[in-house]
């Protein structure tokens, strides 16, 4: 597939009504670690029933859909991705925002940054989310994936999501959407489109000293000022992926121009002009390293999207 290249289908797509899309647009700009080839129709539904419109459509005649957020745990293939890519805008849905004397939920849709809860969070005085400071992507992703980091993990905070499918919208309690470490299970065909947050009131400033203070560390020891999608495999259990990462020699190593992060052995960096095969290859080489020298299997926290090229 060749960027600004238009299918029939993207033609067709482009035809109904309540939405947005953008045939053979490429998705590079669109993910952080800025590799991949295009999105055969790059789709940003305009309202809700538009999005159970296009999943509809998708059911119907076998329409793959996939799902982009902020693009911040993503690997696209070079040879772009085929059938229908769906991006939420962060403005789908109004905000939603119950505050009482102890405490408060917050309702946002999944296009807005993870950012926008850490911010609404410190304007009401609620705390408990602070382990999502700092964390790229948007909120759609950091439910699906169960994002966090080793203080605390998104479905600590989450009361209900809301899913669209093909059938319609509706609200799912936090306890009927199993989860685990760094993964949701969510109802087949189904895009989450809001979030509730259920949030206790608390001390704003020490609130604040704690992201601050997360923030300085992931700035000291992993790469954020290059083009990365963050950790790349879940930690095993008991032990840390970069520690076994860097124990098999790995840790700065290159192939093209993607690069094992010299800071942290659990990310790859864009050095500038990589291609998906360049950052796949690593982490295939990281994960039969790792194999080889210690039994270990690892498990890529990464999301592969696409045709990957040879």
């Amino acid at each position: 597939m060749q960027a600004g290249e238009v299918t029939p289908l993207a033609a067709r797509v482009a035809r109904l009504p309540g939405l947005d899309v953008k045939p053979g647009e490429p998705l590079a700009p669109l993910i952080s670690v800025r590799v991949g080839g295009p999105a055969e129709a790059l789709v940003r539904p305009r309202s809700p029933d538009a999005l159970v419109e296009l999943l509809r459509l998708s059911r119907d005649e076998g329409i793959p859909v996939t799902v982009l957020g902020g693009g911040a745990n993503t690997l696209v293939g070079d040879g772009g991705v085929s059938g229908l890519t769906v991006k939420l805008p962060p403005d789908l849905f109004p905000e939603g925002l119950d505050v009482g004397p102890d405490d408060g939920r917050v309702t946002l849709g999944t296009g807005a940054a993870i950012a926008r809860l850490v911010n609404v969070m410190r304007a009401q005085g609620l705390v408990g989310a602070e382990f999502l400071a700092g964390i790229p992507g948007t909120l759609g992703g950091a439910v699906t994936m169960n994002a966090g980091t080793k203080n605390g993990e998104c479905f600590r905070v989450v009361e209900a999501i809301e899913v669209a499918t093909a059938d319609g919208v509706g609200w799912l309690d936090k306890a009927q959407v199993p989860h685990t470490y760094r993964h949701a299970t969510l109802p087949a065909g189904g895009i989450v489109t809001r979030v509730r947050f259920h949030l206790p009131k608390g001390d704003v400033v020490a609130s604040k000293a704690a992201m601050d203070a997360d923030l300085g560390y992931r700035k000291r020891t992993q790469p954020l000022s290059q083009p990365n999608f963050g950790s790349v495999f879940t930690n095993p259990p008991g032990d840390h992926a970069g520690r076994l990462i860097e124990l098999v020699g790995l840790k700065g190593h290159t192939l093209g121009r993607a690069q094992v992060s010299t800071l942290h052995a659990n990310w790859i960096v864009n050095l500038g002009g990589a291609a998906a095969r360049d950052v796949r290859g690593l982490i295939t080489l990281m994960q039969e390293r790792v194999k080889e020298a210690t039994g270990v299997v690892m498990h890529p926290e990464v999301k592969f999207v696409g045709v990957f090229l040879p």
